[in-house]
């Protein structure tokens, strides 16, 4: 394939990777995606705990909780003989190879190489590589660097008081893999978000008892798992189990956090000028580019999002500024572009914890990459279907799987129930 002879490195192989990789190759590029993980896929990939160094959060008999119609590329979707929207994971891990071979990317991709550090030197990336198979390092020059390493690879866990003298079993949701480790105990899940609600309905079926600890209003309802009670936030542990903000106390068996992850880039030097603030990232135009080094854009942190979609839209925005299509803005505009962001954010109470989040913002946020760089859109009928999933996977998790959908065009979409398909 010619190229304009740009060389553009790719952190990771997952959903952002390879289409980093894929769009970067198209537009004449000259481009590698390295990967640590001996296959392509990121967090679609299962591997159990002590199997290998690097591993997914992904567990046993996960489905999607977003329908695969919205899961797909905007130039590749899923297979449509698939019946059922709300896919297995392994459906998933399926479909993103099935990408890499369509667009023949794996000549691209280098596996268990690990990028050890990024620092800018003359206008351009150095970047020292790790090749793990052959303990051996290499040093190579870069005009551009795609960050997609993905965020669900370190746990977060919360202080909270007396976690420590607890004598239980402690367990973040990123470590969880089979629901029948917990047979016949007592557990306390803290958090109500996807995983949490998804990992509580799972072991539901083999736990004697469950408490759910959030602080959600209104409370998810989770009549259909009868040995699940809702509890307020923890207040503080006890040696066998913990006090809840209503002054309630009970005693379980194990504990799971399902607390989200911290965003963590241990490869980049702090030559790179980026912070992390309590998951805020900064500062990143339109929360992808390094205003400082506008060569670089991290492609995956805004969240409560349509994945690979947007991650697609983000690539496609930085790519029409690497190639100049589209020119950057000065630095000084860019700061105030990110400043007029925090301000929108901090005058919803939204704490840098949030600062990356989108949820309704979302289509927003697809419209000003969209016409800022002056490249298409996330079609209307994907940003519909994401409206009519919204928060279902928390308020509707008994029944939301059961509904198959079925694009007709790029405006509309039908649902109907599965079992009539």
């Amino acid at each position: 394939m010619a190229t304009n002879g740009k060389r553009v490195c790719v952190i990771g192989a997952g959903t952002a990777g390879l289409c980093a990789l894929k769009n970067s190759l198209q537009q004449g590029m000259d481009a590698i995606a390295y990967e640590q993980c001996s296959e392509i896929g990121g967090t679609w990939v299962y591997t159990k705990p002590g199997e290998n160094d690097v591993h997914s959060s992904m567990y046993e008999g996960l489905r999607t909780n977003l329908p695969k119609e919205v899961m797909g590329y905007p130039d590749y979707s899923y297979p449509s003989e698939i019946e059922q929207s709300f896919v297995p994971s392994a459906e998933v891990l399926k479909f993103l190879q099935s990408y890499a071979q369509h667009f023949d990317l794996s000549k691209y991709i280098k596996l268990q190489h690990e990028i050890i550090r990024v620092r800018p030197l003359d206008e351009k990336w150095e970047i020292y590589i790790r090749d793990i198979k052959n303990d051996t390092f290499i040093k190579e020059i870069f005009d551009f660097v795609f960050v997609c390493n993905g965020h669900y690879s370190m746990p977060l866990m919360p202080d909270i008081e007396g976690i420590d003298s607890y004598k239980g079993q402690k367990l973040h949701s990123h470590w969880y893999r089979k629901p029948d480790t917990f047979e016949g105990t007592t557990v306390l899940v803290i958090g109500a978000g996807p995983s949490g609600m998804d990992i509580t309905n799972h072991i539901s079926k083999f736990a004697k008892q469950i408490y759910l600890s959030h602080n959600l209003d209104p409370a998810p309802c989770t009549d259909f798992m009868p040995n699940v009670t809702q509890k307020t936030v923890v207040k503080r542990f006890t040696a066998d189990g913990a006090v809840f903000k209503d002054d309630t106390t009970e005693t379980f068996d194990h504990i799971i956090f399902c607390t989200g992850y911290k965003y963590t880039f241990p490869f980049l030097s702090i030559d790179v000028s980026l912070r992390v603030d309590d998951n805020f990232v900064h500062p990143l135009y339109k929360h992808c580019i390094n205003i400082h080094y506008p060569t670089m854009a991290l492609i995956g942190l805004p969240f409560y999002v349509c994945p690979s979609q947007s991650f697609d839209l983000q690539v496609r925005f930085a790519l029409a500024f690497f190639t100049k299509k589209r020119e950057f803005p000065s630095r000084e505009e860019m700061f105030a572009d990110l400043e007029k962001d925090k301000e929108n954010r901090r005058k919803k109470g939204l704490t840098n914890r949030l600062a990356h989040a989108m949820g309704d913002k979302q289509y927003d946020y697809y419209q000003d990459l969209s016409e800022t760089a002056g490249i298409e859109n996330i079609k209307p009928v994907i940003n519909k279907i994401m409206e009519d999933c919204s928060r279902k996977y928390i308020y509707e998790l008994a029944t939301y799987r059961n509904d198959r959908f079925k694009v007709l065009d790029d405006e509309t979409f039908v649902k109907f129930p599965l079992e009539t398909a």
